[in-house]
């Protein structure tokens, strides 16, 4: 028995497309092995995405804690400093993590732009840890999300 010119059509079709569909069962990670060169270092978006989220928190509470104090009291002005000096501390141990690694990323620009404000992250800690703290640069940190962000949406 002979099918259908037709029928032999959509059969085929059902073998290509059950075919493609098994193949899509790889986990793209699988494949990335392949394309992608060895020292390709691949970051997942949804890794990013959740590591910028903790940064955004930690920028939050240092503008929290950018807020002018009393100079007169000490116990205020010492608790700011700590509160800038957390914030900055745990600024830069995120942003050290997203800073991409010596070779290439899917994300270039990250490669570059985390490297400039990790240096302002430090920068602004050693300012904020002087005796007589000094608050510019711990401002300036959070003016270096914008500028990233502006420049790579």
């Amino acid at each position: 028995m002979r099918l259908p010119i037709l029928h032999r059509k959509l059969a085929g079709t059902a073998v290509v497309i059950s075919a493609l569909l098994a193949g899509c069962s790889y986990h793209l990670s699988d494949v990335r092995k392949v394309t992608y060169p060895p020292d390709f270092n691949y970051i997942e978006p949804k890794d990013i995405k959740t590591d910028m989220a903790r940064m955004a928190a930690q920028i939050r509470l240092l503008d929290i804690a950018l807020a002018p104090v009393d100079k007169s009291d000490t116990a205020a002005h010492e608790n700011q400093r700590e509160k800038v000096m957390a914030a900055l501390n745990k600024i830069e141990t995120i942003a050290s993590g997203l800073q991409s690694v010596d070779a290439g990323s899917n994300h270039p620009y990250m490669q570059d732009f985390m490297r400039d404000f990790v240096a302002k992250v430090d920068k602004a800690r050693g300012a904020a840890s002087l005796a007589e703290p000094r608050y510019y640069f711990a401002g300036k940190v959070a003016g270096g999300c914008a500028v990233c962000h502006q420049v790579n949406r």
